[in-house]
C-alpha cells in the first residue's frame, strides 16, 4: 500500500518547512557554516565541545543546520513523495526559523525572493513569521510582516520550556503564554485575523488551552504534537531514561492533549514525526519502523482532533537527520489510511487551505 494517496489527494500541501542560508542570512549556524564547508567531519567531532547538549540532541547532526537549505534542496527531498504515496508535494508553508536580527520581517521579505514555484520547485503559499506578543511593538511587527509579503499568514513565537536543564529550551522562563503581557499583546494578532503556531512541550499544553479560551476566534496551530520529549528514547539529563519513564510520559501526554478536544479553534499538525526531540536518535529509519514508533502519538492526536482539525507538516530539514521525506510522508499516510479517504484528503491538503487561508 505504497501509493496510498493516489486518486485521493491531487497534491500535498506541506504546512511546516524551513528555509535558510547561513552564508547569506543571519542564523545561529552562520558562525559554524564556513568551518563545516571546509572540514565537515572535524566539525561533527567537535560538536560536543561547540554545542550544548540540548542543541546536539535536537539536530543530531550539524550537516543540515550548517548548510543552505533552499527551494532546490527541498524539491530534491520531496521528489520521494511520488514513489512513497503516489502524489507530489504541490506547495509548502515556511515557518520561522531563527532570523538573528531585531527586524523579523526581514526573513519574510527574504523568503519572498526565493525561486519557489519555478524550475520544478513546489510553490510557497504561506509564511509564518516571528514576533513576540509581549513586546510593545508587536502590532507594528505584524504589520511589517504583512508589508513584506502577501503570503504572510501568522506568527510562531516559540515558548518551549522544559524542567530538565539538558533539554533544548527556546525561552528562559515557564508560563510565558499565560502571562498578562503575552495575553494582552496577543489581541493585536486576533484583531488582524492571523494564525498562531504554538510550539510547546507537553507540560505546557495547559497554556495553549488557556490561550485558546481567551481568544476563541483565533486559530492556534499546535506544532509537532507538543512533543513529549524523550517518549521514544533518552533525552536531556534525565528524561525518558527507562521504559517505565517513557510509558509514563506517553500516558501524561495523552491526558494533556485530550484537554484540547473542546477547543475548536486549536488545530494540530501531524508534524515532526521524525523530530529528534521525541527521542529519535538513529538515522535511516524505515517507513514501517517509523510508523510503529509514532503510531500511539499519531492515533491519539487523530482521535482527539478529528478530521477537520489536522494538517500535515514535514518539519524538513529538521527531521531529515532521522528519515527521508518519502519515509516520513509514507509512514503518516499508512497510519491515517484506516480512517478513510476523507481523512487523508483533509490532512494532506484541504485543511491547510482553510486553516492558513490559502
Amino acid at each position: 500500500m505504497t501509493k496510498v494517496l493516489s486518486g485521493i489527494v491531487p497534491g500535498i500541501i506541506d504546512t511546516h518547512i524551513h528555509q535558510w542560508d547561513p552564508f547569506t542570512t543571519p542564523r545561529e549556524a552562520s558562525r559554524l557554516a564556513p568551518l563545516y564547508r571546509r572540514v565537515p567531519r572535524l566539525l561533527e567531532r567537535l560538536a560536543p565541545v561547540l554545542l550544548d547538549l540540548g542543541t546536539r540532541e535536537m539536530v543530531r547532526t550539524v550537516e543540515y543546520a550548517a548548510q543552505p537549505y533552499l527551494p532546490a534542496d527541498y524539491a530534491a527531498d520531496v521528489a520521494g513523495a511520488v514513489d512513497a504515496v503516489g502524489v507530489p508535494v504541490e506547495s509548502a508553508i515556511h515557518v520561522q526559523c531563527g532570523w538573528h536580527r531585531p527586524d523579523q520581517s526581514e526573513e519574510t521579505a527574504w523568503l519572498d525572493t526565493l525561486p519557489f514555484g519555478s524550475a520544478g520547485n513546489p510553490d510557497l503559499v504561506g509564511i509564518v513569521g516571528n514576533a513576540d506578543p509581549r513586546e510593545a511593538g508587536f502590532a507594528q511587527a505584524l504589520d511589517a510582516h504583512a508589508r513584506a509579503s502577501d503570503r504572510f499568514r501568522g506568527i510562531r513565537f516559540m515558548t518551549t520550556w522544559h524542567p530538565d536543564k539538558g533539554v533544548k529550551n527556546w525561552i528562559d522562563e515557564p508560563n510565558v503564554m499565560t502571562s498578562p503581557a503575552f495575553l494582552s499583546g496577543f489581541a493585536a494578532l486576533a484583531e488582524r485575523g492571523l494564525t498562531f503556531d504554538a510550539y510547546v512541550y507537553h507540560q505546557q499544553i495547559a497554556e495553549v488551552r488557556a490561550l485558546a479560551k481567551e481568544y476563541p476566534d483565533t486559530t492556534i496551530v499546535l506544532d509537532h504534537y507538543a512533543p513529549p520529549v524523550g517518549v521514544l528514547g533518552p533525552m536531556g539529563k534525565s528524561t525518558g531514561r527507562t521504559a517505565s519513564d517513557r510509558a509514563d510520559l506517553l500516558a501524561r501526554w495523552k491526558d494533556e492533549l485530550t484537554a484540547l478536544e473542546d477547543c475548536r479553534n486549536v488545530v494540530a499538525k501531524h508534524s515532526g514525526l521524525a523530530f529528534p526531540m521525541l527521542g529519535h536518535s538513529e538515522p535511516g529509519v524505515t517507513r514501517q519502523e517509523l510508523a510503529e514508533k509514532v503510531a500511539p502519538i499519531v492515533q491519539h492526536t487523530t482521535e482527539v482532533f478529528g478530521e477537520d482539525r489536522l494538517v500535515f507538516g514535514s518539519n524538513y530539514p529538521m527531521d531529515k537527520a532521522i528519515a527521508t521525506y518519502g519515509t516520513l510522508v509514507g509512514a503518516l499516510a499508512d497510519l491515517l489510511a484506516p480512517y478513510g479517504p476523507e481523512m487523508l484528503r483533509k490532512v494532506f491538503r484541504d485543511n491547510a487551505v482553510s486553516v492558513y487561508r490559502l
